[in-house]
């Protein structure tokens, strides 16, 4: 296929694809059953936004939402949007609404990881062993309203701890086994949980990792801890001493008494989940979510927007402590099964979860825009080598995909597969912006906006603008949205943290533009905005160009204006392995920069670095690492646990005392 550019049309659903989609039958269903004709997704968006009692009580219709009791009133209190109220009076339970699903021996989860090669458990056995743990942590104690946290990897055991501690109606929270020490207490300690899941490690690109000192130090830590389960994984014995403590329990002991679930049934807004900040820049932000939201929200994203349904089968590339595994776990939700992988996608090497994909036959798969981006540098062709012929969509998220990457999909995956840009966040649990399946996918744009999410983009003065770019703001309510942050009195942290800029509205802190048909790019992070001669841009236009050339792996882009440099923007790259930065490929990058995005946003210095300073869920810490390049003490603006790479800031703290040795006042 011929390499397209951006804007143009590179796939469009067949007529066949249009009706056999979730928008479409939702339309149909909204024409027969509430007498709305909704000709395109242009009026279905317009609908959804412009009625929301009606759009959100057709969901829950549409979607058949087991309530126990009904809800007297859909929406209140929405002049202020963290103070409204969803569906007052329904009662319900997340776990109930997946159990609904009758289907026996039908699989529910495939699982791989770097050392088990395969895992299943049918829909039955799932059930099953997920009364069995509710029934036990009833007989420890834990009620409704108690947290239970877990720092577990992305195993078939956390899925069941989740959905056994939901089903009783108390609150789940979980780290990544790649957290370090200190991250996972900073979250933790917060929520004073009263029984804790852990196993003893994990393994990653070939290396295993003894976790038994977290866990050890974790105890000591957590002084509301009554329980904690020993949940074997990379050593499959019971371990009966410390440091899982002297009365640690065993996972396999609180499956032998089988019980049937009994679901705890609950308010609308009955806290389902804890999620977290990424923490890099102080202590994380515990944001709590409900059961009603959550249900709504993902029925709607999974049912309607992404077409999921009982015979699919969805994969998300992701660990336990980034929110793309909740959302993958919400697809249990819709009667489709679901694949798990615990390790490197890159180990052995990339063809990892493009043979995961043929094995499992997914139909859904979901992967980082980095991923995609690497495969695509390495000339990967797994089109050549696998069978995807259940493969109907490719979804991709956690940073802009570049343009060149929508032609690789097509060209070197399946020319006829759905290709799903989206773009969200963790404190909603969903997205904003997204796929439309029955719209054209045009070479490095997200489709459009998400059903029931009124998004635009804001200049300085708060008004909506089209083909400029702006401050990434949602002028509604969603279902989805926090609850509250966890002792937070009075919302006050709450309120600062979406509603200081434009009173009233959230503002989500990311560059995006839109155009006349509502797709969109997004610019990266508005708090670390490149400002040239009163231009300014956000860093992912930089990294668009860069990380086209095949010698660059890596990038990041930093501004540091504040210190009255002549030269102040600085650009550092990660290349290939065994290449130099010479005079040659900085003037390769600078014409590249020059033809892609501006002659102003050339870098005035271009470093070579061995890796980009990055959070645990892989996104460039360009903001701390600006603030230390100004003179700012490193250990005031980042927390090194919450990294994925902390020895990469030590480059970035030699080079800031260099920019500042003759500064006689440093910010710190």
């Amino acid at each position: 296929m011929k390499q397209k550019a951006v804007g143009e049309i590179i796939w469009e659903p067949s007529p066949e694809r249009i009706e056999n989609s979730g928008l479409y039958q939702f339309m149909q269903w909204v024409k027969q059953n509430k007498d709305v004709e909704l000709k395109n997704y242009h009026e279905l968006f317009n609908w959804s936004i412009e009625h929301m009692e009606d759009f959100w009580t057709s969901v829950v219709e549409f979607c058949d939402i087991k309530f126990h009791s009904p809800y007297t009133k859909v929406i209140q209190n929405d002049e202020k949007m963290y103070e409204t109220k969803w569906f007052e009076g329904a009662t319900l339970n997340y776990v109930e609404n997946i159990f609904k699903h009758k289907r026996g021996n039908e699989r529910a989860i495939f699982f791989r990881s770097e050392h088990i090669e395969k895992k299943e458990y049918t829909w039955k056995e799932l059930e099953d062993q997920v009364g069995a743990l509710a029934n036990s942590l009833r007989k420890l104690g834990v009620k409704k309203g108690d947290r239970v946290v877990a720092y577990m990897p992305n195993i078939p055991e956390t899925v069941i701890a989740f959905l056994a501690t939901a089903s009783i109606g108390a609150i789940w929270s979980s780290c990544a086994t790649d957290f370090g020490t200190k991250s996972v207490i900073d979250r933790f300690k917060q929520i004073e949980p009263v029984v804790l899941f852990a196993v003893d490690g994990y393994q990653y690109n070939g290396k295993v990792f003894d976790r038994t000192s977290v866990i050890s130090e974790l105890t000591k830590e957590l002084p509301t801890l009554k329980h904690v389960v020993h949940v074997p994984y990379i050593n499959d014995q019971h371990v009966d001493a410390q440091p899982f403590g002297d009365h640690v329990l065993h996972w396999d002991d609180l499956l032998e008494e089988k019980s049937e679930p009994r679901y705890e049934i609950v308010p609308f807004d009955h806290p389902l989940w804890i999620l977290y900040s990424s923490g890099t820049t102080g202590m994380p932000k515990s944001i709590v979510q409900g059961h009603g939201g959550i249900v709504v929200e993902q029925m709607k994203l999974a049912s309607i927007q992404n077409s999921i349904r009982q015979h699919d089968t969805v994969f998300w590339y992701t660990t336990t402590g980034w929110v793309m595994w909740n959302i993958l776990i919400s697809n249990l939700l819709t009667g489709a099964s679901i694949v798990l992988y615990d390790g490197n996608p890159a180990y052995p090497n990339l063809d990892t979860l493009w043979k995961l994909a043929e094995d499992a036959e997914i139909t859904s798969f979901g992967v980082g825009a980095p991923f995609l981006t690497i495969c695509m540098k390495q000339q990967l062709k797994p089109k050549e080598k696998y069978d995807f012929s259940k493969l109907k969509s490719i979804y991709s998220t956690g940073a802009p995909l570049p343009a060149e990457a929508f032609n690789w999909v097509y060209n070197h995956v399946k020319d006829d597969v759905w290709l799903g840009s989206i773009s969200g966040g963790t404190d909603v649990c969903t997205g904003f912006v997204g796929g439309v399946e029955i719209e054209p996918v045009r070479v490095g744009m997200i489709q459009g906006k998400l059903l029931g999410v009124d998004v635009h983009a804001f200049d300085e003065e708060g008004n909506s603008v089209i083909n400029q770019t702006g401050e990434l703001v949602v002028t509604k309510p969603m279902p989805s949205m926090p609850l509250y942050f966890w002792n937070d009195e009075g919302n006050k942290r709450y309120i600062d943290s979406y509603f200081d800029m434009y009173p009233g509205v959230w503002r989500h802190g990311d560059w995006i533009k839109f155009d006349e048909t509502d797709s969109c790019i997004i610019f990266g992070r508005s708090d670390s905005t490149i400002n040239r001669s009163g231009v300014r841009i956000g860093s992912s236009d930089i990294y668009r160009a860069v990380e086209t050339l095949d010698e660059v792996v890596d990038s990041l882009v930093i501004d540091l204006e504040l210190l009255n440099q002549t030269k102040s923007l600085y650009l550092f790259a990660v290349l290939k392995e065994s290449l130099e930065l010479d005079e040659a490929l900085k003037e390769k990058i600078k014409q590249k920069i020059k033809q892609m995005v501006s002659p102003k946003f050339v870098p005035d210095n271009i470093l070579q670095i061995d890796d980009v300073p990055k959070t645990l869920n892989g996104k460039k810490l360009e903001v701390p690492i600006r603030k230390i390049l100004l003179g700012f003490n490193p250990d005031k603006v980042l927390n090194y646990d919450s990294m994925s790479n902390p020895e990469s800031v030590k480059y970035f703290i030699e080079l800031a005392k260099e920019l500042n040795k003759n500064d006689k006042n440093p910010i710190m």
